[in-house]
């Protein structure tokens, strides 16, 4: 029997609940102990330790021959799956949802420009699921029809809190060194079948992170240039791009009150513009300020019932009373806070706008040694897009205690399947045909490193990005960075010490900065002979690379 026609069996269960309003969802949530609520109407879950992050060594694809060429297995995301373990998992998905007392099912799609919306259906044992779902993704637009994806739909199933049987994939998988055994979680998706499943693990960014790989997969074939970034909109139609990983600041900075959002996380940039593949944020919480974060704040904890409220809260630290203290990671440094669009006061409801006139590349540098903020050349910005450097910070991924140095891919390495230049060629092209400033913005640490420096102040941040984003710093004059190669403005709007924008000088340790500085660099160069030497990649962006 096909999967089509048993999951059709599944849904005709009298057991299954499909496309439930968000009231009924909420009320089931509760009524089935799935989440409890706070003092100010939000739904609030904790998962198992494993849950608390991504677990990139379980996230999967399926290797098909006729397919394989067009991902890259080189990366180490990318990590491969005999189609018939696949099957094996999907039959396990299936028959857990038969035996679940209750099951929900929902139709939504990814991508806010109907002309390429992913039709997806999710298939899960949680009400939470489908309210995450109901936050996360995009009703069904009436000219689905029409899209390039209309007959090419993603079934996802999702049993967040059951566990496969290590015996049964015992060889077949890899071995969880946490537990002691043959892992007993899946992030599993198969790009030709569009068929995914999560099982085990309930952190809810699994699911959606799942969908966002496939439309990363999905889009460059079809000319059209997915980015892991948030984008906002000026009152004259401006667009801005902010890329960047988690903990990079990407959510906070474009959430602001003079710029409509268009989304936070995930957009396609095709012929007509940028266009937001989801419905809602996920913002992280820990040490979440409601004076320098408002609308995050707000959209999470404002006072509401808690059936029209919005928000669900996880992994974050909430007291007897109902009341949370977002400063407490003990639990896990990777709190969430997920709601739909519509919670924050100032959206672009259409979630599409123009080609942009700015993007911003953010890095969180745990070794404090690049500037603030810094113009880059067409070949520069290249070349960081490629890198995606940052400090991988605790919390965002299961694992992962201590901040260390990273490079991931486009800015979302766990999220680009295929091979780097399928990304990289259609960034040039948009450059040249659009003429986007670019500018590098470190939102990590300034006067030392991690453990001695101090975090770059938010309102610092946002001054400079304001004034990459109005213009005002592209009138300013540059000089090069001697290590890294960029340019570094000599004064910037909104800055009151430029002293700050040259970060040796917030340095107590003059020669500590300079060896840190050219450590980093050689990190860049050997990360480049590693990843990208002999791919083909145009010469002068590699002559941009640091260390080179």
């Amino acid at each position: 029997m096909s999967f089509q026609a048993r999951l059709n069996k599944l849904l005709a269960g009298k057991n299954v609940r499909q496309n439930m309003a968000r009231k009924d969802l909420v009320k089931a949530v509760v009524a089935n102990k799935e989440a409890v609520v706070s003092a100010n109407g939000a739904l609030v879950t904790w998962t198992p330790p494993e849950s608390t992050g991504r677990s990139p060594l379980d996230t999967l694809m399926v290797k098909h021959p006729k397919s394989a060429h067009k991902i890259d297995w080189t990366a180490a995301n990318n990590i491969p799956l005999d189609p018939k373990i696949f099957d094996m998992m999907l039959s396990d998905a299936l028959a857990t949802l038969r035996k679940s007392g209750k099951v929900y099912s929902s139709d939504k799609v990814v991508g806010a420009d109907p002309s390429y919306a992913l039709p997806v259906k999710t298939v899960s044992n949680f009400a939470l699921t489908q309210v995450f779902v109901e936050n996360m993704f995009r009703k069904v637009p009436k000219s689905i029809g029409k899209s390039i994806f209309a007959d090419k739909g993603f079934t996802i199933l999702v049993c967040p809190y059951d566990k496969f049987n290590p015996k049964r994939y015992e060889g077949k998988v890899r071995v969880d060194p946490r537990i002691g055994g043959t892992s007993t979680m899946a992030i599993a998706m198969d790009f030709d079948r569009r068929i995914g499943v999560v099982y085990g693990s309930a952190y809810c960014g699994s699911v959606k992170k799942t969908l966002f790989t496939v439309m990363n997969y999905m889009l460059p074939e079809e000319g059209i240039l997915p980015i892991h970034c948030s984008a906002n909109e000026g009152k004259k139609g401006d667009v801005a791009l902010l890329l960047g990983l988690s903990g990079t600041g990407k959510t906070t900075l474009s959430a602001v009150a003079d710029r409509g959002l268009l989304g936070d996380d995930e957009h396609g940039w095709n012929d007509k513009g940028i266009a937001n593949f989801e419905g809602g944020c996920y913002a992280k919480l820990i040490d979440l300020n409601a004076k320098k974060e408002p609308e995050i704040y707000d959209a999470c904890f404002k006072k509401k019932n808690y059936l029209t409220h919005g928000a669900i809260i996880e992994n974050a630290m909430m007291y007897p009373n109902g009341e949370f203290d977002l400063y407490d990671d003990r639990y896990t440094p990777n709190s969430r806070g997920s709601y739909p669009l519509s919670s924050l006061k100032n959206i672009k409801k259409s979630s599409r706008g123009s080609h942009p006139k700015t993007i911003l590349f953010l890095t969180a540098d745990a070794n404090g040694v690049l500037p603030p903020v810094s113009k880059l050349t067409k070949e520069q910005a290249m070349l960081w897009f490629i890198m995606g450097y940052t400090s991988k910070l605790a919390g965002t991924e299961t694992g992962v205690t201590e901040p260390k140095s990273a490079f991931s891919r486009f800015f979302g390495a766990p999220f680009m399947p295929r091979n780097p230049d399928d990304y990289a060629s259609l960034l040039g092209k948009k450059l040249d045909e659009h003429g986007t400033d670019v500018y590098l913005i470190n939102t990590g640490w300034s006067g030392g490193p991690y453990g001695v420096g101090s975090r770059m102040d938010i309102m610092l941040t946002r001054a400079m990005v304001a004034a990459a984003i109005n213009g005002s710093l592209a009138k300013a004059k540059f000089k090069q960075d001697p290590v890294f190669k960029v340019l570094v403005p000599t004064t910037c709007p909104g800055v009151k010490d430029a002293k700050v924008l040259w970060p040796k000088n917030t340095w107590k340790d003059k020669k500590g900065y300079d060896a840190r500085a050219r450590k980093l660099a050689k990190d860049f160069a050997a990360q480049w002979k590693k990843a990208y030497a002999g791919k083909g990649i145009d010469k002068a962006i590699e002559k941009e690379c640091p260390g080179l």
